[in-house]
């Protein structure tokens, strides 16, 4: 209804005195009687909306003639089908001779009126629905008729926002990020191509879940992760104390080529399963056992002692898994130089793997999306809805921050005056 209010507001000057709502009321009054409904298809509001706007597009009209200093007249009507959030309707728009009239109220080439209905079909695009679950529910609920065509239009209109978003300005040093990538099929000349989808997830000063960048690659590799990490540094991010990541080769050079004084930590989960990959189901649980007496360990050293006692139960009949870990061990047991506050933190990839099931419970239905644009706008629009809700600091975030104070020294600041 916001162009109600807008029609409103812009012609205080023109002739409404003439316009009687007393017919429209009773009518209304009369048909919420008789048990009608109020919006849909064959709503009251629908004919109530008509009879406003064509009143309004008159008044609009009969301004332009009076201000046309060119000979001119009125040259009938021009019908045409709207679509509201309120049902469909046939609008009857004024013409002139001279084709100068442009009305304000419904535009010439506009057949949705208002914002309302379009953001109707972003939310529920949002929520994973395909164009056709879009176009029966719009159908259902309003009596209106939709194409492919049209919603791909409406949900193109997040693009240039998608891309204000993407170059947005972002702090200068995040204690944390987690970097990692999930992996979507879609359609590219005929054919369907695996596109990998680059996410970067970090913790501010505040200790505040913050969505830094999605990025969309033919797969995943560390040449365009550099090229992600060199677009944080234009964005603002001079440096990172910690960051967490798969064990992609060539992943923590690029790291360090950008922020050469971070930290690099490969995920320990990650790990765990690529462990599993190589090993029979009779063997797992107790592998596992053994295997967690290494990466729950209290220290280092202790955890290097349980590393060579797995090597010696388990190394000749899984020579790859053990030299995996032993060949990774560097930046594997990195947190373990931390106090418990900051390994709790970067010891898991709970932040990012949250926020990645969220991601798959939209897309899960999706066999294969038509084009990248179709994949970037509900990975986009997922996202914002999951991030709405990060709007407080991770659990203990003040002990934690001062323990990165004593770590890191002047590479993290804190405000403390008053």
């Amino acid at each position: 209804m916001d162009k109600f209010d807008t029609m409103i507001r812009k012609k205080k000057k023109q002739s409404f005195d003439k316009f009687d709502f007393n017919d429209f009321e009773k009518e209304a009054i009369d048909r919420l009687k008789s048990g009608e409904e109020l919006t849909g298809k064959d709503g009251i509001l629908t004919p109530l909306i008509k009879k406003i706007l064509e009143k309004a597009l008159e008044a609009e009209i009969e301004q332009h003639m009076d201000e046309d200093d060119t000979p001119n007249r009125r040259n009938g009507r021009l019908k045409k089908q709207m679509k509201s959030g309120h049902g469909p309707f046939e609008l009857e728009t004024p013409r002139d001779r001279n084709s100068t009239f442009e009305p304000e109220i419904v535009k010439k080439r506009q057949t949705i009126l208002g914002t309302s209905l379009e953001n109707k079909i972003i939310s529920l695009y949002a929520l994973g629905m395909s164009y056709q679950d879009i176009r029966d529910h719009i159908q259902d609920m309003y009596g209106i008729e939709m194409s492919q065509g049209m919603l791909n239009q409406i949900t193109d209109k997040i693009l240039p926002e998608i891309h204000e978003w993407q170059s947005r300005p972002l702090d200068e040093v995040y204690p944390f990020l987690w970097l990692d990538a999930i992996h979507f099929r879609v359609r590219e000349d005929g054919k369907v191509q695996s596109k990998a989808v680059y996410t970067i997830l970090g913790l501010n000063i505040h200790g505040i879940k913050e969505l830094l960048g999605i990025y969309l690659s033919e797969s995943e590799g560390a040449r365009f992760w550099l090229q992600v990490l060199t677009d944080l540094s234009q964005r603002g991010v001079r440096d990172v104390l910690i960051a967490s990541i798969d064990n992609l080769k060539g992943f923590p050079e690029a790291i360090q080529t950008i922020y050469p004084q971070a930290e690099v930590q490969l995920f320990i989960v990650h790990q765990i399963r690529n462990s599993i990959k190589y090993l029979p189901w009779k063997d797992q649980k107790a592998f596992l056992k053994d295997l967690k007496g290494v990466y729950q360990s209290a220290t280092r050293e202790q955890a290097e002692h349980e590393l060579e006692e797995l090597d010696t139960k388990w190394g000749k009949k899984y020579p790859v898994i053990l030299n995996s870990w032993k060949n990774n061990w560097e930046q594997l047991s990195n947190y373990f130089k931390y106090p418990p506050e900051i390994r709790r933190i970067i010891y898991t990839t709970n932040i990012i793997e949250g926020y990645h099931r969220q991601i798959r419970k939209v897309t899960k239905t999706k066999g294969a999306f038509a084009s990248e644009n179709a994949l970037m706008k509900i990975i986009y629009l997922a996202s914002m809805r999951i991030i709405e809700k990060w709007t407080t600091p991770v659990w203990g975030w003040n002990i934690t921050l001062q323990k990165l104070v004593i770590i890191f020294g002047d590479r993290i600041k804190l405000d403390i005056n008053p």
